[in-house]
């Protein structure tokens, strides 16, 4: 997968993430970054977790923009990268955002052996369905050991 958009180092210690990824969302949405991004693959928004330092509890990079066709054109300021497939668990987070989408990764890291994860990346997708009030969906796609799936 090509992906085009901007992003920051975080850590989830200490609600860390929460303050950075609330930043992040900011710079995303204030600047109207999303209609910047060329050769968009869908009108979904996506944010990616990788580069993990370890698992959940160390540091990682967050990223929001787009999936994309091709990196020939990436915007000042946003980064391209290309990540390889994997096989990933889709999880649907339900209900009023953000909050139970913090929920639904609360219970994610408390299970996280069971769910033998790559820690390759992650994703969240936020389609058509991600504003809907308290009938909100996010698709949080975790990447997995194949054995296990």
């Amino acid at each position: 997968m090509k992906f085009i958009g901007i992003q920051v180092k975080t850590t989830n210690e200490n609600g860390q993430s929460a303050q950075d990824l609330g930043n992040l969302w900011a710079t995303f949405m204030g600047g109207n970054l999303f209609a910047q991004i060329p050769n968009k693959t869908s009108d979904e928004i996506i944010v990616i977790y990788t580069d993990y330092e370890s698992d959940y509890q160390g540091a990682y990079t967050a990223m929001i923009g787009a999936s994309v066709y091709n990196l020939k054109t990436v915007p000042d300021g946003m980064i391209g990268r290309e990540f390889p497939k994997q096989v990933f668990k889709k999880i649907i987070a339900k209900g009023e955002m953000p909050s139970a989408l913090m929920q639904t990764w609360q219970d994610i890291w408390q299970n996280d052996n069971a769910l033998n994860r790559t820690y390759l990346y992650d994703m969240e997708i936020y389609g058509a369905n991600s504003q809907n009030g308290n009938e909100a969906e996010v698709e949080i796609w975790l990447g997995v050991n194949e054995e296990r799936f």
